[in-house]
């Protein structure tokens, strides 16, 4: 199914982390495909917003979102936060962006060794380091996967991942990650909304998880939840859906695009059936305006 013209589409990676497209590529992939509006999302990273913003001024009847997205640890899952409508420039969001950053340097180290020890040493100037920046850069595992693949011959990514990635495989490392409240709060403090990524797979019954995470991450200050996701059917999304509206969250939904690292999620349409419609934009923008007018109010409370 072709993108449906006038959606939307807020969760997407470029360059600045794992997505193999440039900021401003995104942006003429979303303006091409007349979707409404697009954001921005890298992992721990908003090096490529100004670009992307940029970029987005020459397409006037597309808005451009600044975004990210954040892991963190809530009991034994990696659970990821995506902010939205985020000022990239805000100090206590840089800040907590830089020690996250240096957690995944730490993890790309550990996870370089053990490669070795298994048989896959990787060099720092490997192809697929270099063209993501080098090795001091915001590597993930599709970067190591991407090397693996290059120098080992494997046949796809998809097999370096079932083999030596993947969670718990041979090579995994787990990472350190923050809290879902120090990600909020961080997401707060410039000013965005913090929306729970993918919070169920099709091929999960997660019913009573989503519902009791959910309870806990509205009282951490939790804004929205991912309904429209690339993986999710309408089951999927009815739940979120219904969960968001239990809790007095609100709505968000993106394709996660990485462009040619996941061949199979096309910008604004997923898998091929997402259709994330732009009538959720204003319960999210509401969202967002009042962490601004709640921020200044405190700012002025302690003048």
């Amino acid at each position: 199914m072709p993108v449906i013209p006038g959606s939307i589409d807020l969760h997407t990676h470029s360059t600045a982390s794992d997505g193999s497209c440039t900021p401003s590529e995104i942006v003429e992939l979303a303006a091409g495909a007349q979707l409404a509006a697009v954001a921005l999302t890298d992992h721990d990273t908003t090096a490529g917003i100004e670009e992307f913003l940029a970029s987005a001024s020459q397409f006037p009847c597309l808005e451009a979102i600044p975004g990210v997205e954040l892991s963190t640890r809530y009991g034994a899952r990696e659970l990821h936060i995506v902010g939205l409508f985020i000022d990239h420039r805000a100090p206590l969001l840089e800040a907590f962006l830089a020690k996250e950053r240096a957690r995944r340097a730490k993890r790309n180290r550990d996870m370089k060794i053990k490669l070795a020890l298994l048989g896959y040493p990787l060099d720092d100037d490997e192809p697929a380091f270099a063209a993501a920046g080098g090795m001091e850069a915001n590597l993930g595992r599709p970067h190591f996967a991407q090397a693996l693949m290059e120098k080992f011959h494997f046949p796809d990514l998809r097999t370096v991942f079932d083999k030596l990635l993947g969670n718990n495989k041979a090579g995994y490392i787990p990472r350190e990650n923050a809290s879902p409240r120090e990600a909020i709060e961080a997401i707060h403090s410039a000013g965005g909304i913090a929306v729970w990524a993918h919070p169920i797979y099709r091929d999960r019954n997660e019913r009573a998880y989503v519902r009791r995470v959910a309870r806990k991450l509205a009282a951490l200050g939790l804004d929205a939840m991912e309904g429209y996701y690339a993986l999710f059917g309408p089951p999927e999304t009815q739940l979120v859906t219904e969960t968001a509206a239990q809790f007095d969250l609100a709505v968000s939904g993106g394709s996660d695009f990485h462009g040619e690292r996941s061949p199979n999620i096309a910008l604004g349409c997923g898998a091929g059936k997402l259709c994330v419609p732009a009538n959720l934009l204003p319960h999210l923008k509401e969202r967002s305006e009042q962490i601004r007018k709640d921020s200044d109010r405190e700012i002025m409370q302690k003048e």
